[in-house]
Order: structure tokens, then sequence, then C-alpha cells
């Protein structure tokens, strides 16, 4: 089992040199080409650049999705290279909450179940479900919608049920591509002040991709990518 980590002076994340590429020889595609990234807990971050620029490639790699060509990732303190496909996976269910533009929603499961679900699988403890559950659905908006089923939300609802789900079990790191691309500018809005109180009231780390001026202003640090490489810090 992989032990909880309390705050310390260790970044949450700490990735260096990252490169990842994709085809060898002439059709090689260089997705991320040597990006650093240093980043404490409890902060919300925002990744911004073109499309192609390596934002999503780099939300992959930082959720052990994926792993880099070159370079380390360090994810409080843990060599995340070092570790089996195993351990990689726990660490994933137990401290990480993804949020993808694909929902992965379970059709035939109510919005608290697929919340609940989420929970199960990250093993917290039974007697948590419901609170939890109920508070990451209050958090999005969706106290009043949790008896509903997917084919009976909008595209913006099923959205933050996916985002209930990745927050319920308290991670210390959520990664999330893209989150409100669905949502209008007032619940987009909603959405980034949920992760505002995750950050300030439970020491989450939120990192997540984003064209969105309106988000990116309220951010604790702005990360521009192009080419790969992280090009400015604001």
């Amino acid at each position: 089992m992989i032990s909880h980590v309390e705050p310390s002076s260790v970044p949450l994340i700490r990735a260096v040199g990252i490169s990842r590429v994709f085809g060898k020889g002439s059709a090689a595609v260089h997705a991320l080409n040597g990006a650093d990234l240093h980043i404490p807990a409890k902060r919300l971050i925002a990744l911004r650049g073109r499309s192609g620029s390596g934002k999503t490639t780099l939300i992959n790699i930082l959720g052990t999705l994926d792993r880099p060509t070159d370079g380390q990732v360090y994810f409080d303190g843990i060599d995340l290279g070092l570790l089996s496909e195993r351990r990689r996976n726990e660490l994933r269910r137990t401290r990480m909450g993804l949020i993808f533009q694909s929902f992965g929603l379970v059709s035939l499961m109510t919005a608290y179940e697929n919340v609940e679900f989420g929970l199960r699988i990250a093993g917290v403890k039974p007697e948590l479900h419901k609170p939890y559950a109920e508070r990451a659905l209050d958090l999005v908006g969706l106290k009043g919608r949790m008896k509903h089923r997917p084919f009976e939300m909008s595209g913006g609802e099923q959205q933050r049920v996916a985002i209930a789900r990745a927050i319920a079990h308290k991670p210390s790191l959520i990664l999330a591509d893209e989150p409100t691309a669905e949502l209008d500018s007032k619940m987009g809005l909603q959405v980034m002040r949920a992760f505002q109180v995750l950050v300030k009231e439970e020491g989450i780390t939120v990192i997540l991709t984003t064209h969105d001026p309106a988000i990116m202003s309220i951010a604790d640090h702005v990360y521009t990518l192009e080419d790969g490489r992280i090009v400015e810090e604001t």
C-alpha cells in the first residue's frame, strides 16, 4: 500500500526534462521536448497552449497513464518511473482524481451511484460513501440531481458528475483536461469555485488544461506550453 505523505517542503509534483516521442524516424512526433515543472501542494495550476503544444500528454504522464520517453516525474517525492504498473495503478486510484473530456459514466447508474462507485474503487470506507458523494455533488451544483441517470442529464451535467466522482475521495492531486469545455460560463465558474474550495479547505492540488482566460485569471499559477516545452510561468 502506498502511504500518504503529509505536506512538507517536498513539492507535490516535480518533472525534470520530460520528453515524449510517438513513432520513430522521420515519422516521430515530439509531443513533449524537455519540459520541467515544479508544483507545490495546495495550488490551482492552469496549463495553457495551442492544440498540439503537449498539454494533454503532460497531464497523462503526471497521472501515470503514460510514461515519458526521457526524464523523471516525482509525485510527493516518489519517482514514478521506478514504480511497477500495479503500484502506479494503486497510486492513481487512491491519491489522484482524473477528469477527462469523455465523461466515462455508467449509463444505468444514477449520479449518486456513479460517484459512490468511484469511492468503492478508491477503497474509501463504506460509512463515508454517502457524506463524501453528497458533498462532491453539492460542490458541483448537482445536489438536486443525484437520482438522475446520465441519459436524463445535459452534457454539462454529465461533466459535473464526472468531476464529482473525481473529487469525492479527496485525492492529493486532481488532473483535469479541459474540465469546463462543455459548460457555459456560469457553470464553468461554479466548477472552478469548487476547485478553489478543495484547494483551500482540503489541501488538494488541481492541475488543469484550459483555453479560458477567466479560468486562468483565478489560477495560482499559469504555465504556457509551446512545442512541447514550458516557455512561461505566471
